[in-house]
């Protein structure tokens, strides 16, 4: 779901409105997790109400995600188990505390990004072993009989607690799992209770009703009596710290990637993520001191919170003081609950955890090993064993892709020409030389070789070799043309250290600024004016057509792009590069002015392509693209009165942009603030009324209306290169200096 927030600002009606009834919910969905999960960790029960609420209310105000909710998380139940199992509850605190100082440590140094410094497929592979662990520890439970310490334990007891089975237990966690796993598909109306809420309500009522002899909860004091100092330590300390930093490390990366999901679930402010590493922290030491288990940022109460209307950061901190008023003055309906209904809850959270679209995902990109391995090890040796093996795995797989290069050799021609042909694509260093040296040693003596050399590195011992190996054929009687296609060089490489060239798809070197000697030879009889279109095509076949074709392999025979780009027909904008697109990506419209032409306009141009797209091709968004030094703005600016002829009549359409910025529109008074000139101003306003006029668009606004599309401004700024956002009420610049990665795909409990 995707939500718009218009104003940054926090108001008492928007709380009321908005924050309060999204809190309650994420409220209903927290409270059964929390008791869940606590009991998974082989925690105290009150540990989870804890850390649910200090998570709600200290990481919600001090944290960088303003729609972030934290509390205690599956993916942290394994080490917990293994650190209560090895050191004790209390001694557990004290490292959640000490785990905690680490993150705002994290935070200080101004690089929290760096924890997002792990393959994503790690990161599923990770949570897909933790689901794994949970589930086959909890299936015991639901059974009526006890986890083993041991995934390998846990699997060999399960034939027999079958055997001995406890029904009641059974049926009661059965009953949790079918509810939870036909939750979502029930209608929207039904579905606005927290369906785990609804399992774990509906089997405690069973076994009361039924008045089944069943074991439930059980709850050492209230609220405020389980809260207790952690103990120090007395020796130990290298497991000690080694429990601090897996703890730090796994709860940063997993509140990070959180964040970053939730930031593509709305339109609002950023995370700002050293700050949202000084909020986890202090909610870490803060839970840690309390006796409670450590807080991370979690993608499904997060999830809840957006798709549940949340505003601003009050409906985080609201859902936290809502668990603290249960946790005071409700303990006693917690000790209603049944253990094998928890069970079954746990088991559906930990058979979620492992999704079959990240295999599919893994195994199209050649990292299935990766997953598989990284899963087996988690689940039977231990988290942090496993995630080191993972990432060591991932990161040999791409030092083999990185290194390797493809090296061919074969003949051509004329059978007895004696000419062959040595093909060298890649990346070529001295790891590659085996491989290169029985290449060229296939090539008989006194043949004619065309040695084609298409590399982005290449370093001085695989140039030596080619060098030896090329002086050598020629003075056996063989010939050898080189013809170097990428950007490193031979010659290069004993003059310096070798570096990576990149070689774009596409050079984006200008005409106008190429020395004459990298013009490509055009024929005399080709016509000056287009000699520079000549020069660039020949350019294009010989150093880029293979890569292109291979990028458009798979939409030979249709188009599939994602985005509408709505931009000014100027030269100097360039849709793929500012976006980091290919061909196939954008769908993109071009006129002057960037104009949305009204639905009286006799121009229908516009609004056929967005038809086209929305209707027949099924884009997920639109865009609108300014840009500065816009000569149409600058007519604008001078005068529409005085245009005359086509043109007059299209920048007809930009006259309420004109109106609106003269009016004082906020965008045009946030560009003013961030010190574009007028003319860019106007610009920054007329993208503002275009995104406005997109949404009166009956197809356009019946696909906003449905979920189904997104509308968003851009604003390209010429002299710094830079990309900006344009809302209704500003300008800011896109992306900023947020870190890339894969959105943490973590199921959402609904």
């Amino acid at each position: 779901m995707q939500m718009s927030l218009a104003s940054p600002q926090i108001n008492a009606r928007d709380i009321l409105r908005y924050d309060v009834p999204a809190s309650l919910v994420v409220f209903l969905v927290a409270l059964p997790l929390s008791l869940g999960i606590a009991i998974a960790s082989d925690a105290p029960v009150m540990a989870g109400l804890i850390a649910a609420v200090v998570g709600g209310i200290v990481a919600g105000l001090l944290g960088g995600s303003p729609l972030q909710v934290s509390g205690p998380a599956a993916g942290l139940t394994v080490v917990v188990a293994e650190l209560v199992a090895n050191f004790g509850w209390q001694l557990t605190c004290f490292i959640t505390a000490c785990a905690g100082v680490l993150q705002i440590l994290f935070g200080l140094s101004r690089k929290a990004g760096a924890a997002l410094a792990i393959a994503p497929t790690v990161v599923h592979a990770m949570l897909a072993g933790i689901g794994i662990t949970i589930a086959l520890q909890q299936i015991h439970v639901l059974l009526g009989g006890e986890s083993g310490s041991s995934a390998w334990e846990n699997v060999t007891q399960l034939p027999q607690n079958i055997v001995d089975i406890t029904w009641p237990s059974a049926l009661i966690g059965a009953l949790v799992i079918v509810m939870m796993l036909t939750w979502t598909n029930l209608p929207v109306a039904v579905r606005k209770v927290p369906g785990p809420l609804v399992a774990i309500v509906a089997a405690t009522a069973l076994t009361v009703v039924l008045g089944l002899n069943i074991e439930r909860i059980s709850l050492d004091g209230n609220f405020f009596e389980s809260i207790s100092l952690p103990a120090l330590p007395t020796g130990n300390w290298g497991a000690v710290i080694m429990g601090v930093l897996t703890v730090a490390l796994i709860a940063s990366v997993e509140s990070l990637l959180s964040a970053v999901a939730v930031d593509k679930m709305h339109t609002g402010p950023r995370s700002n993520f050293n700050r949202e590493m000084l909020g986890q922290g202090g909610a870490n030491i803060t839970s840690g001191l309390l006796g409670g288990l450590p807080v991370t940022g979690v993608i499904v109460r997060s999830t809840t919170n957006v798709a549940s209307g949340a505003r601003t950061r009050a409906s985080a901190i609201l859902h936290g003081v809502w668990v603290l008023v249960f946790a005071v003055l409700l303990t006693a309906l917690v000790e209603q609950i049944p253990t094998a209904a928890l069970a079954g809850l746990l088991v559906v959270i930990g058979i979620q955890l492992v999704k079959l679209a990240h295999m599919k995902k893994a195994l199209k990109t050649g990292d299935l090993w990766v997953y598989a391995v990284t899963v087996g090890s988690v689940v039977f040796l231990n988290l942090l064993e496993g995630v080191a093996i993972g990432l060591a795995l991932a990161v040999a797989l791409v030092v083999w892709r990185v290194v390797r290069a493809d090296i061919t050799s074969e003949p051509f021609g004329t059978e007895g020409s004696r000419q062959w042909v040595v093909r060298i694509r890649g990346s070529l260093s001295f790891l590659a030389l085996p491989k290169l040296n029985k290449a060229l040693t296939a090539v008989p003596e006194g043949a004619h070789v065309t040695l084609e050399i298409d590399t982005d590195f290449l370093d001085h011992a695989a140039s030596e070799a080619i060098e030896d190996w090329k002086w050598a054929h020629e003075a056996a009687g063989g010939t050898v043309l080189v013809h170097e296609r990428g950007k490193a060089r031979l010659a290069d490489a004993p003059e310096a250290p070798p570096r990576r060239h990149t070689n774009p798809l596409i050079g984006v070197t200008p005409w106008r600024s190429r020395r004459p000697a990298e013009a490509a030879p055009e024929a005399e009889t080709t016509p000056a004016t287009l000699r520079s279109i000549m020069g660039g095509v020949q350019e294009y076949h010989r150093d880029h057509v293979d890569t292109l074709r291979a990028v458009t392999a798979d939409i030979t025979h249709q188009q599939d792009p994602d985005s509408v780009f709505l931009t000014c027909a100027d030269s100097r904008l360039m849709p793929n590069i500012i976006t980091a697109s290919g061909p196939g990506d954008l769908f993109t419209v071009r006129n002057v002015g960037n104009l949305v032409p009204g639905e009286d306009s006799t121009d229908t141009s516009v609004g056929a392509a967005l038809e086209f797209a929305i209707g027949e091709i099924g884009v997920s968004s639109v865009v609108v693209c300014g840009h500065s030094s816009c000569g149409a703005m600058k007519a604008m600016m001078a005068g529409p009165e005085s245009i005359e002829g086509s043109i007059g009549s299209w920048l007809g359409h930009a006259i309420p942009s004109v109106v609106a910025y003269r009016a004082g529109h906020p965008a045009g008074r946030s560009a003013a603030e961030a010190g574009f000139p007028e003319v860019d101003q106007l610009a920054v306003v007329n993208v503002a009324k275009q995104v406005e006029n997109l949404s009166r668009h009956p197809v356009v606004g019946r696909a906003v209306a449905d979920g189904q599309l997104r509308v968003v401004g851009l604003f390209f700024d010429i002299p710094t290169a830079e990309v900006y956002e344009v809302t209704a009420t500003g300008v800011r610049k896109a992306g900023g200096d947020q870190p890339t990665t894969s959105e943490l795909d973590v199921p959402t409990v609904r």
